[in-house]
């Protein structure tokens, strides 16, 4: 996210947060944003309508109504159809994100992001929050996994800007920069 989206997202997540403590609904908005989140990036053609200019804002009204449904959180109907009358719609991802990390922030919980090379067992899963818990001293860890077969075997964890690389791949990079190949 470049600054200038962040520091537009950011105001928008606030205000979000702070609808959600007054309506004491923050755990259900912030299930709702993750559930957004989770379609916009399984769907390039919804991101895609969403970030057009040039699209009509009722028929974005009407997307956001259907994707949202007629249970949907009335707060959360709300912020969105702002976003839309305030053209920010486009910058639905960024402010969710921004918002989410306030709600981490506000519950004291970090986001792990998990690298493996092979999908995690629960057990594994379990072991990788415990680890994160006690280095952050965080109450509870969101983890975020990820597979990549390149990493050939072990993890990589990222923890805001901290980077605990694990993985065969980086032992195997590091030893080609101790011998001087690259």
């Amino acid at each position: 996210m470049s600054i200038a989206t962040s520091e537009v997202a950011a105001p928008y997540a606030q205000a979000l947060l702070s609808i959600a403590q007054s309506k004491n609904s923050v755990d259900e908005l912030s299930q709702t944003a993750g559930d957004f989140l989770n379609l916009l990036k399984g769907s390039d053609e919804l991101s895609a309508f969403l970030a057009n200019p040039i699209a009509d804002k009722e028929a974005k009204r009407g997307v956001i109504n259907k994707v949202l449904g007629d249970d949907a959180n009335p707060q959360m109907k709300n912020f969105m159809m702002l976003l839309v009358d305030k053209g920010r719609i486009a910058l639905v991802q960024p402010i969710f994100e921004s918002f989410q990390a306030l709600v981490r922030e506000l519950k004291q919980t970090v986001l792990a992001e998990v690298i493996s090379a092979v999908e995690l067992s629960d057990e594994q899963k379990e072991t990788v929050r415990q680890k994160v818990q006690n280095m952050t001293e965080a109450k509870s860890v969101e983890l975020a996994s990820t597979v990549d077969p390149d990493l050939i075997g072990g993890v990589i964890v990222k923890i805001g800007s901290k980077v605990l690389d694990a993985s065969i791949r980086g032992q195997l990079r590091r030893i080609g920069l101790q011998l001087g190949v690259s």
